[in-house]
């Protein structure tokens, strides 16, 4: 899938010293820099007519032209896969994923995921980058998360999240009973050792995660969580790093920890839940047509409610 686009824009006196790519990044902000700077080098995007290389400076005055044609940035196939659709406009798509759905497609992960279905919901999506994904949750995490229907959505989003001006709370079950809220700022990178998991390291991007207690059981703590930050699995490192893992968490949980005395229906439950405990509960963001803010919210999954009735239950007849 394909389109043809053109656009024209002025350089600014107040751009000159600048890099040709970082100024077309300015003005022309639907797209991504990655592709105005490939359209930059195929001699699509142009100074004065002129072809130009991404790293050249601009003086001020001149103008730029786009010339190009958009394709899709990568050949996914639309997948019929049922979506929890919470919201859904011109410009915007929120879902409520649930556990198990694989969000974007990747080494062992080819297909039936959630940009699979996206295409087969909306095929237009295959023009933006991602299908327009600008952030993701893990494959057993639950939840909520907003998808762009166009460039300038994707290119709003986008900026938000980095500016972390979006909001997002989630709901988790960590082992250990906490005594207050908190907290953790802490840099995340990838394992020294082991290169599929992610770990506090000194050198790791900064990543901060605030947090606050719900209820207290007699060996679990039910969390709120709120991101300053957006790195790869932030909130099971670092509750795990605070020697609070989530319950579940296959990767950073450790070994399962059981209260004393526990019944065999509260052992068996605790076995049995094969997640990570974590919820993306609220979404807040600026809408990018209306600038307007929207929220929304997904109820607790069935799993995750049933878990903390057990939990309850427990503690009730301790």
């Amino acid at each position: 899938m394909s389109e043809q686009i053109q656009a024209r824009a002025q350089v600014a006196d107040e751009h000159a010293g600048q890099r040709l790519d970082q100024v077309a990044t300015e003005l022309f902000p639907d797209y991504s820099r990655s592709r105005l700077q490939s359209w930059i080098k195929s001699g699509e995007l142009t100074v004065d007519g002129q072809a130009r290389k991404p790293k050249e400076k601009v003086l001020g005055g001149e103008t730029l032209m786009l010339a190009a044609e958009l394709v899709a940035e990568e050949s996914w196939e639309p997948q019929a896969i049922a979506l929890n659709i919470v919201f859904e406009d011109q410009q915007l798509l929120v879902i409520n994923k649930p556990a198990g759905l694989v969000v974007h497609p990747a080494a062992g992960n080819r297909d039936s995921t959630l940009l699979n279905a996206l295409l087969h919901h909306a095929p237009a999506l295959a023009t933006l980058p991602r299908a327009g994904i600008v952030h993701r949750i893990d494959k057993d995490t639950t939840g909520l998360l907003v998808v762009a229907k166009t460039l300038k959505a994707h290119s709003a989003l986008v900026a938000q999240l980095q500016a972390k001006t979006a909001f997002r709370e989630y709901h988790a079950i960590v082992q250990g009973v906490m005594t207050g809220g908190g907290k953790v700022d802490q840099p995340i990178g990838r394992h020294p050792t082991q290169r599929t998991r992610q770990a506090v390291v000194h050198n790791g991007k900064p990543a901060v995660t605030h947090y606050r207690v719900e209820e207290r059981f007699r060996a679990h703590t039910h969390i709120r969580l709120q991101l300053e930050t957006g790195r790869t699995h932030q909130i099971r490192v670092h509750m795990a790093h605070i020697h609070y893992p989530l319950l579940g968490d296959q990767t950073y949980g450790g070994r399962l920890r059981l209260p004393k005395g526990a019944t065999p229906e509260l052992i068996e439950a605790l076995r049995q839940f094969r997640r990570q405990a974590l919820h993306a509960a609220r979404l807040g963001l600026e809408h990018p047509d209306s600038g307007e803010y929207c929220e929304w919210t997904a109820p607790l999954p069935e799993d995750f409610s049933a878990i903390l009735d057990v939990l309850r239950q427990d503690l009730a007849h301790a």
